[in-house]
């Protein structure tokens, strides 16, 4: 048995490009999400403005109303899947292990593997857009028969560029799951743990809970367009109503993924910015779970419109309200977080501060969309592509901007240019609001979604959202401009505490965080008891 010697050398890290492919770093696995979900929002955000500069005035001047269809759907898709998601997983990557003191994520090399899916689904999900056929064209909520027997033939790669999606979120979120219950620093208590990894903790598990869903519905998409069942089609007994309800049971918890996370991120940086405690914390964590739990019995407020009895109309009407209630706790904590603190408004605080006031918007129209009779009137509208817009742009995406303006001074180890970060927030701030104001008001008039044209009356509207759209675009480009010069410019040393800090809210992990996943976990302390 004569071994082969060099079998055993230890060969040390991987170099290069392989050290990114082979990394079971939870750094280099947040930070490849985020590039990925950079790299995405791009790529769904050229499709946005392809979008409004056909939406610019009345009139097909770019695009035939099928390629306009395709354009919508990609959007849509990409940016749930490839632009938000990855980059909270990758926050999550980056920042659980540090918050509670963990060497690393609980199964590292599964972390690797989740991360890896990623970009070949959404390089076949891209594919499909030069198929015979075209891309997909049923918006993003797939809805059958469009997407069953009316489907396109690259309707399969998308199935299975969902299902890939999905595997990967599933095993991030056992990920996530393990490591917070199980790699806790010895004495960190689950209530005395960071509000960010309470949400991505609730989040998690919502993770778990649909996304078998969205696999069953695609799995039946599949089977009906190729297999002769008939789940979705009324020739053969089935119903297409019910895709919806599938999609939606999926569909309404896959909102609130989108925005547990970001609530978590506005919980870490007001407190910071307003040098106090979070207000109310552990009412925090019963409003994240309670909001988590009423996302699963809302879905067919999606459903106004299909003919549901009165009785399960009133039922979701009211499930729907209720969140408001949970919701209502969380903005009222934040609000009184920042009373009577000695604020001061750096970029991460400017965008948390834009996040709580422009989703509490967001949030308002939901609740008008929550009203089933008014619904019958906005389903459908652009009133309701400016609501979900409002959720998620100042909700979701503010945040993430948010948590890296706050927390790159710690990644890297150098301070970003305020000026220019506040630069970049302003234009953005002006316009999104620009962008999705307006189409409250065209919504109200009447004009219908997914639409390449439309009558004279809704024109203004719509060019003020077109120039808003192209604004908030170009905007990002000095977004990007700001994150590469202060990873790789010469700019000034971030120092141990980046944000001058007494409340004792900052981990005392120096900056940047070191390579090497801890060996020894970080000391967590609490500045409250030595200043007294």
């Amino acid at each position: 048995m004569a071994h082969d010697a060099h079998a055993h050398e230890h060969h040390g890290p991987a170099k290069g490009f392989m050290r990114w492919v082979l990394t079971t770093n939870h750094k280099d696995i947040g930070t490849m999400y985020l590039i990925l979900s950079l790299i995405m929002f791009f790529v769904g955000g050229i499709m946005a403005l392809l979008i409004r500069a056909e939406l610019f005035s009345p009139g097909l001047h770019i695009f035939d109303p099928n390629t306009f269809n395709q354009l919508t759907t990609m959007h849509g898709l990409i940016m749930v899947f490839g632009a938000v998601m990855p980059a909270f997983v990758g926050l999550a990557n980056w920042m659980i292990p540090l918050m509670i003191g963990a060497p690393d994520m609980a199964m590292p090399r599964m972390n690797n593997l989740s991360f890896w899916i990623l970009p070949f689904a959404f390089t076949i999900l891209a594919s499909t857009l030069l198929m015979e056929g075209g891309a997909p064209n049923f918006g993003w909520t797939f809805y059958a028969p469009l997407s069953t027997s009316y489907g396109p033939p690259s309707t399969d790669f998308f199935i299975l560029s969902v299902h890939l999606m999905g595997i990967s979120s599933i095993m991030g979120a056992i990920n996530v799951i393990a490591t917070i219950l199980n790699l806790r620093a010895p004495g960190l208590s689950m209530m005395k743990m960071p509000i960010f990894v309470w949400t991505w903790l609730i989040t998690a598990f919502l993770l778990i809970a649909v996304m078998p869903v969205l696999a069953g519905a695609v799995t039946m998409m599949l089977t009906d367009r190729h297999f002769g069942t008939s789940f979705f089609s009324a020739a053969g007994g089935g119903d297409p109503v019910m895709f919806q309800h599938i999609f939606w049971f999926f569909g309404h918890p896959e909102v609130y993924i989108m925005i547990l996370p970001a609530f978590g991120v506005a919980s870490q940086i007001i407190p910071t910015f307003a040098r106090k405690r979070l207000f109310g914390f552990s009412s925090m964590i019963y409003a994240t779970s309670s909001i988590a739990f009423l996302s699963f019995i809302v879905w067919a407020h999606h459903m106004f419109t299909t003919g549901m009895p009165v009785a399960a109309e009133l039922f979701f009407m009211y499930a729907t309200m209720l969140i408001a209630v949970p919701t209502g706790v969380k903005v009222f904590n934040w609000v009184t977080t920042m009373l009577k603190g000695s604020l001061t408004f750096e970029t991460p605080m400017l965008f948390s501060i834009a996040f709580v006031i422009l989703f509490t918007f967001g949030g308002f129209s939901g609740l008008m969309l929550s009203i089933a009779p008014s619904d019958m009137q906005y389903h459908d509208t652009y009133f309701v592509v400016a609501h979900f817009h409002y959720v998620l742009v100042p909700g979701a995406v503010f945040s993430i901007m948010a948590a890296t303006y706050f927390w790159l001074p710690k990644w890297c180890g150098k301070m970003y240019s305020e000026v220019l970060g506040k630069t970049h927030f302003w234009l953005t701030f002006v316009g999104i609001n620009l962008t999705f104001f307006p189409m409250h008001f065209s919504g109200l008039a009447g004009m219908p979604r997914r639409i390449p044209d439309y009558a004279l009356q809704f024109a203004d509207f719509n060019r003020i959202s077109s120039v808003g759209a192209f604004l908030f675009g170009f905007s990002q480009l000095l977004f990007v401009y700001i994150v590469f010069k202060t990873v790789y410019g010469k700019g000034p040393k971030a120092t141990t505490a980046v944000w001058d800090n007494p409340a004792g809210l900052e981990w005392t992990v120096p900056s940047p965080a070191p390579y090497h996943t801890f060996e020894t976990p970080p000391q967590i302390t609490d500045s409250t008891r030595t200043h007294t």
